[in-house]
């Protein structure tokens, strides 16, 4: 069964290689980014949002099966905060009545293991508020330092992962029959990780900050058939999860046991 995916940041990295693999499968995709592709939209502002969501209603003749949200950056400006969760959720949020309308809709977002690392808790805050004047005016701040500035990263990463996790049960997402799941890559080798790859002191950064056991760093494909497969019609149960495909990256990091904090405190 053939079907038609909208899949955002399509001309480059994750995005490309998801386009990719759904085309070879004989599906239909409109794709959505800056430009080069079916839609050019800007989704780091309100206004573009809006506007590439009523571009791609009018470009998908036969509906909409599937959401696939890929666009991202990893700047640490506050920039990131707007393409990477408001630039997803309100994108998302506007297909959302184009969507329920298909036999078996879905959606599936890209966040990252950086959600496992430190945030700003009050910029997190701002963003699952809705708050994108504070999330911005926060985020600025962040970025007078480089090291406080990475935090508008993980913190973008972080607020996607919560309001999957939030937005998944609710009537409008669960309700409708739609899953809403994330992935959590680790280090993935694209265009946006090749200048911090390429030195041997970024290289030694990202490998303490994320240590990839199984098969080291991990080719676009590996997130992309994670993706394709959630957003497929298989997949009729699973919703508000985070899937951290990252080489064992959280495995490492959080250990053998995230079940003990709902735990009876022993005598």
């Amino acid at each position: 069964m053939t079907r038609t995916y909208i899949v955002t940041g399509s001309a480059s990295g994750i995005g490309a290689a998801t386009a990719e693999l759904l085309r070879s499968q004989g599906h239909t995709v409109i794709g959505v980014d800056l430009a080069g592709v079916e839609v050019d939209g800007d989704l780091s502002t309100h206004e573009g949002r809006l506007a590439a969501a009523s571009a791609v209603v009018e470009a998908a003749d036969d509906g909409i099966d599937a959401v696939i949200a890929c666009a991202g950056i990893s700047a640490p400006i506050s920039k990131t905060m707007s393409i990477n969760f408001f630039g997803v959720t309100e994108f998302l949020t506007a297909l959302q009545p184009t969507l329920s309308l298909a036999d078996a809709p879905r959606a599936a977002v890209v966040s990252s293991m950086a959600s496992l690392q430190p945030v700003s808790p009050e910029l997190v805050d701002a963003a699952l508020a809705g708050d994108e004047a504070r999330a911005i005016e926060i985020g600025d701040r962040l970025a007078a330092t480089p090291e406080a500035g990475f935090l508008n990263y993980s913190s973008s990463k972080r607020a996607l992962s919560r309001w999957v996790r939030r937005e998944s049960i609710t009537p409008a997402w669960a309700g409708a029959g739609i899953p809403l799941n994330a992935v959590a890559p680790g280090t993935v080798i694209t265009a946006m990780t090749a200048g911090l790859l390429d030195s041997p002191e970024g290289l030694a950064m990202v490998d303490v900050a994320v240590p990839m056991p199984l098969n080291y760093h991990q080719p676009a494909s590996s997130i992309a058939e994670l993706l394709v497969w959630l957003t497929s019609p298989v997949n009729t149960h699973m919703a508000g999860q985070t899937i951290y495909c990252d080489g064992g990256a959280d495995a490492v990091l959080r250990g053998d046991d995230i079940w003990s904090w709902n735990d009876a405190p022993q005598s």
